[in-house]
């Protein structure tokens, strides 16, 4: 039975609404059961915050810069992140004013401070104020995806974006064309990466390329642009993460193309902020008129807030503010000009999926959408660029994370599902391509996942198939060194695992005190802190190694989605008499977890707790086959 729009986009509007309420939910539930310092301590929340600095960018948003009061103390470890939605309130402030703060976008960390783009002036009631920010769930971000599907469902009179919603909601078929040979841009590609190209290049409206972990997934959307943009043809090219966007977008530039990355340049990586929508509008010549228009917006507000002892006329105050929002409003107007003269000549347009602004690409389309991580986004989420292109092309790997979702009534729902995944289920293999070769990591690394999760398809290429921490200079050969994984099983230990304090997240001391001597041995055989890092799929591991190892990266499963190192330590922490997994349950987590290594994968858990499930019954069986088995007892 097929489905009409109104009921597909009302249901995914109905689980989006349930994920919401979730994570509302979970906020009044961290504020209220939580002190401050216990909120801070979370990672959720910092306290006892002094502006030091304050600028404006473009647009109007004003950049403030936030830190402890002492400029000798360093920012607790925190969960913020360039782009993180946050709330700054001021602490004292009369309850009445505090409901909603002022909403804002973290711009940019330090080791000492955070700064946080905010569009509105901050009017305090104290005159030496402290502050607090808070984690906000995106309610931008949030408003976008309901305006795209609402686009979407009332789609008519044949239009392209009507075509296209409706093969991706499975009413039509999609076509393809005959596939046609090309002559690659890179001279070294893989014959899967080619016909990964030339299978995209047929679709007419969508085709999938997969990616599984390290095989140059990236490198094929640069040859698929580079063609495209061969043919005069326009893209639009998307991820749901800053991280990723940056990655293809430094990759581009390397191949030699043309791009621009639309988004804050506070939260691309520095050595791409010339390339950003921001800094081209501010290299206009005729951007020198709106900057001193907003120079002069600031300059009177702040005359309108200062106290001078003599009483000013009645209503000045409120003529000098409001005379303040009108320059800002035709300095918006002058940056809005000149912003959609550049977008208009864009070849290639680069973005996170939620911070493309309708108000900016208004009347922008382009022939093709290609969207990397996603099997990480959404649904809802993919329909905001899915609006601006002609065909659609995804990329990623349904084996690795899915998207975060907090509800679980939406989880029933299938709102964890990508778009990706959805179409992979409902049409199957013909609509997408499967890179096969990798260049990450040591064959024995490689072969459980491929085994378990890729028909036992994926190939280890010569350059990496063997290649062993022995081969770097200064490593010296050892037992740990000159083989590739490395399982220690904790069982009958006692290395019990114990909940947080104060939290429900899960931690094992004992094993985190033998990864701390796992990594202290390999420093020893001559490996360098930076090519370790330790992976936990649980919270307060991480957090309660990283307080042991400052100089080694440790973090979440989820953190380290689409990094590698040399070196890769994973903490399962699971070890309990009722054979109890919990998180670990979620295999395509642990599939991101084993594939990060080079050439040294060591996995440290109890196999009495952990092989009740299936799993990882088959990993114990699989490191035993390859002589990775040691007992904690060898220790």
């Amino acid at each position: 039975m097929k489905i009409s729009p109104t009921q597909y986009f009302g249901n995914l509007s109905l689980l989006l609404d349930l994920e919401a309420e979730a994570e509302k939910r979970e906020a009044v539930r961290e504020q209220t059961r939580l002190s401050p310092l216990e909120a801070e301590a979370s990672g959720n929340s910092l306290i006892q915050l002094v502006i030091r600095e304050e600028g404006y960018g473009l647009g109007g948003h004003f950049l403030l810069g936030f830190g402890k009061r002492n400029e000798n103390l360093s920012l607790p470890w925190t969960r913020f992140g360039v782009g993180s939605p946050v709330i700054v309130t001021e602490e004292n402030r009369s309850s009445s004013n505090t409901e909603n703060g002022w909403r804002g976008i973290v711009s940019s960390i330090r080791r000492d401070a955070i700064q946080v783009a905010i569009n509105q002036f901050i009017e305090t009631e104290t005159e030496r104020p402290t502050f607090r920010i808070d984690r906000a769930t995106d309610e931008i971000a949030r408003f976008r995806q309901r305006q795209a599907m609402e686009l979407a469902r009332g789609a008519s009179g044949g239009s392209r974006f009507e075509v296209l919603r409706d093969v991706l909601i499975g009413a039509v078929g999609p076509v393809f064309e005959k596939i046609e040979p090309i002559q690659p841009i890179n001279k070294n590609l893989n014959q899967s990466q080619i016909d990964a190209v030339q299978f995209a290049l047929s679709a007419e409206d969508i085709a999938i390329i997969h990616g599984p972990p390290g095989t140059g997934k990236t490198t094929t959307l640069v040859e698929l642009i580079a063609q495209i943009t061969r043919k005069g043809q326009s893209v639009l090219a998307v991820a749901s993460s800053n991280l990723a966007v940056d990655n293809l977008l430094e990759r581009l530039i390397a191949a030699g193309e043309h791009a621009i990355r639309l988004g804050h340049p506070a939260r691309v990586t520095p050595e791409l902020r010339e390339h950003t929508l921001d800094l081209l509008v501010e290299k206009h010549p005729d951007v020198k008129i709106a900057n001193k228009l907003t120079r002069d917006a600031y300059a009177l507000r702040g005359q309108a807030e200062r106290y001078t002892r003599a009483k000013p006329e009645p209503g000045a105050r409120q003529a000098m503010r409001q005379e303040s929002k009108d320059m800002l409003r035709e300095a918006r107007k002058i940056e809005e000009q000149i912003t959609t003269g550049i977008l208009s000549k864009a070849r290639i347009v680069c973005a996170t999926a939620t911070g493309l602004d309708r108000d900016r690409l208004e009347g922008k389309y382009f022939d093709w959408c290609i969207m990397d991580e996603a099997s990480q986004s959404t649904e809802p989420a993919a329909w905001i660029p899915i609006q601006y292109a002609q065909r659609l092309v995804l990329a990623g790997d349904h084996f690795q994370l899915p998207p975060t979702i907090i509800s679980s009534e939406a989880v029933k729902g299938g709102f964890d599902i990508s778009l990706m995944e959805r179409l992979l289920t409902n049409i199957g293999p013909s609509i997408s391509r499967r890179l096969d070769v990798q260049y990450r990591m040591h064959h024995d690394i490689m072969s459980f996942s491929s085994d378990v999760f890729y028909e036992n398809s994926l190939q280890a290429d010569e350059s990496v198939r063997t290649a062993l921490l022995t081969d770097l200079p200064a490593v010296t050969d050892s037992p740990l060194t000159n083989c590739p994984v490395h399982f220690i099983d904790t069982a009958g230990a006692s290395y019990d695992e114990e909940t947080e304090p104060n939290g429900d997240s899960r931690l094992n001391p004992l094993e985190a005190e033998l990864v701390i001597k796992k990594v202290n041995e390999l420093i020893e055989a001559g490996v360098s802190a930076d090519m370790i890092a330790v992976i936990s799929p649980y919270s307060a591991q991480v957090r309660y190694l990283r307080e042991r190892l400052p100089e080694i990266e440790i973090d979440s499963v989820d953190g380290f989605q689409g990094r590698e190192k040399e070196v890769v330590i994973v903490s399962l922490v699971r070890s309990n008499r009722e054979g109890e997994v919990g998180f670990l349950s979620d295999t395509r987590r642990m599939n991101v977890a084993l594939t990060r290594a080079r050439r040294k994968l060591i996995v440290i858990g109890d196999s009495a707790t952990i092989t009740s499930h299936g799993f990882y019954q088959r990993m114990v069986n699989y490191f035993e086959s390859i002589g990775a088995y040691h007992s904690v007892w060898e220790e």
